[in-house]
């Protein structure tokens, strides 16, 4: 039992002996792989420290090479988007862009919000104290404090040395004509994005999606050439601005036009505005409504009923149709009772009127007997191939769309024969007229040069070239011995066709509130140029009148006679060819 005993004691110490062996194996076997694990994981931590390392390394090498996020330096202009000059006919600067500096903060970077507004207020007048602390307090990485400084103040503010503010560079639109195109060049807002006239016409032809995209930065632009002489600007202008003080009137206007190539020389409504601070700020900080009104360009932009203007285009309707000729003689004897109204003349003769008397004496009575022989559709149809029905095509933008009857009946086609009962803009009633005297053809107004080869293929011919002969006829006969006798120019030979119509108000016509026109051509023996004139409201005119005669018609006289030389015509006189109704 002894002997069992002790070999199983043998068996157990070899056994466990055995078990030791293996385990210590196991244990080594263990600690190499632990080493092995740890040398793994410090070298990913040592390759994950490089990695760090280098990121950091980088960006701290990209910030060095990096202009800083607030700086006092201007920086580089280039950078800045650019528009093109604009120039007149000749080549005189209307728009241009100056180079400006605006003052910005990082609030982030700002330790004292209110010593910051403290130390600008003393540099930048009327600066708003409520308005820049809120803004220093944003929590944005940027905000704009001032736009186009001053260079005195930029110095001032940089003696300041106000950590978290900065410059950058900007263009500021500058008008040198200031308020004498301000209507055809129209003007941009402080991004420099154009708001109104042929500033905004450039950013609609893609100008906008080049400053987007950043092609326009730095880049020489082309100047943009209009079809104004800057010159017969001023003058037209002048004469407007005149008018509407001399008569009292609401407002005034006048307008150019090459009957041939269908260019706007010159183009002005007054009241108007200066471009250069398009938005007045009174005093108190709001901005001067009234003065926002001169924005109105009431030559393109405003529909009118044009009055005894439109008699031009009756008579030629008439004329064209083959319904009469210049020997056609029409009963005026009596008004004319129709639909509860009656129609009549202001200054009836009373009798059988010819075609040209019934233009020398504005005859309403006459002017609806001619609507009549033409019949309702083919008077719509004839004022919708001068264009007078719908909105006028131009570069121009804000055109107004005119108004007309839903309905034609025969009472409107009679009111309509002398401009009333259709509204269209002044800008395409002289467009229209252009028609009548330079032979027939339609021409689309441009506020861009245009040659004769591309007027010619532009042209759309809308009457008869015999009917514009009578057209002229009739233009002389009233410039010499009618209603456009306030406009004759001595060696110019004027025609043309006054307008006056009650004004609408609240709805009804008002028998005292006028609406004046005169649309003429000159010179006559050869017309080269379309002018008409509005004048809206007037209390007084010539010898005390409140007529187109006596408002509008001097008007044209004055722009006639001083920009007559400057658009190369040249004064005729004594009798000749051309002349023939002239009674000397």
């Amino acid at each position: 039992m002894l002997s069992f005993v002790v070999r199983l004691r043998s068996r157990s110490h070899i056994s466990m002996k055995s078990r030791m062996g293996g385990t210590a194996v196991r244990v080594a076997e263990s600690s190499a792989q632990r080493r092995k694990q740890a040398k793994q994981r410090l070298g990913i931590l040592i390759a994950g420290f490089a990695v760090v390392f280098s990121i950091v390394g980088g960006r701290l090498v990209w910030y060095g090479f990096r202009e800083p996020l607030t700086t006092a330096s201007i920086g580089n202009p280039t950078l800045v988007a650019s528009r093109p000059d604009i120039v007149d006919r000749n080549g005189e600067l209307l728009a241009t862009d100056l180079n400006m500096i605006s003052l910005y903060a990082d609030p982030r970077r700002i330790v004292d919000p209110n010593e910051v507004v403290e130390k600008l207020s003393a540099v930048i007048p009327n600066l708003d104290w409520r308005e820049t602390h809120h803004k220093l307090r944003s929590k944005t990485a940027f905000q704009w404090l001032k736009r186009q400084l001053t260079p005195r103040q930029q110095a001032d503010i940089l003696n300041l040395g106000i950590p978290g503010i900065g410059f950058r560079p900007e263009k500021r639109r500058f008008y040198p004509s200031a308020e004498t195109a301000s209507h055809i060049v129209g003007h941009v807002n402080i991004d420099n994005q154009g708001l109104a006239g042929m500033e905004r016409y450039l950013d609609q032809q893609g100008l906008a999606d080049l400053r987007q995209l950043g092609m326009t930065s730095g880049a020489p632009l082309e100047p943009v050439k209009l079809s104004i002489d800057i010159r017969v600007q001023t003058i037209v202008r002048d004469v407007a601005a005149t008018a509407m003080k001399n008569y009292q009137a609401e407002a005034a206007g006048a307008a150019i036009i090459d009957v041939d190539t269908g260019e706007v020389v010159a183009m002005a409504s007054v009241p108007d505005y200066n471009p250069n601070e398009p938005s007045r700020t009174l005093p108190d900080g709001s901005v001067d409504k009234e003065y926002e009104k001169g924005w109105f360009n009431r030559m393109s932009n405003a529909t009118f009923e044009m009055g005894s203007t439109f008699k031009s285009f009756t008579l030629a309707m008439g004329l064209d149709a083959g319904k009469i000729n210049l020997n056609t003689v029409v009963d005026a004897t009596r008004p004319i009772r129709m639909g509860g109204f009656t129609i009549k003349d202001f200054k009836g003769k009373n009798r059988a009127l010819t075609i040209p008397e019934v233009f020398q004496y504005s005859s309403n009575i006459g002017t609806a007997a001619v609507a009549d022989r033409v019949g309702i559709e083919g008077h719509q149809e004839f004022l919708t191939r001068l264009g007078l029905l719908s909105k006028m095509d131009t570069e121009m933008p804000g055109v107004a769309t005119p108004t007309q009857p839903r309905t034609w009946k025969k009472i409107n086609s009679v009111t309509i024969s002398f401009g009333h009962g259709v509204a269209t803009t002044p800008l395409q009633t002289a467009v229209a007229a252009a028609s009548l005297i330079n032979g027939g053809k339609l021409l689309p107004p441009t506020f861009l040069p245009r040659d004769r080869a591309v007027a010619a293929d532009l042209a759309k011919v809308v009457v008869k070239d015999s009917t514009s002969a009578d057209m002229r006829y009739l233009f002389t006969w009233n410039g010499l011995k009618g209603s456009g006798r306030g406009a004759q120019v001595e060696g110019f030979n004027v025609g043309g066709k006054t307008g006056t119509a009650d004004k609408v108000i609240n709805g009804r016509y008002a028998s005292n509130v006028n609406f004046n026109a005169f649309v003429a051509a000159f010179p006559m023996d050869k017309p080269k140029y379309i002018v008409l004139s509005i004048i809206d409201a007037p209390r007084t005119g010539e010898h005390g009148g409140r007529t187109a005669a006596s408002t509008a018609a001097p008007m044209v006289k004055q722009i006639i006679s001083r920009s007559a030389p400057l658009l190369g015509v040249k004064p005729r006189f004594g009798i000749g060819e051309g002349y023939l109704l002239a009674d000397y």
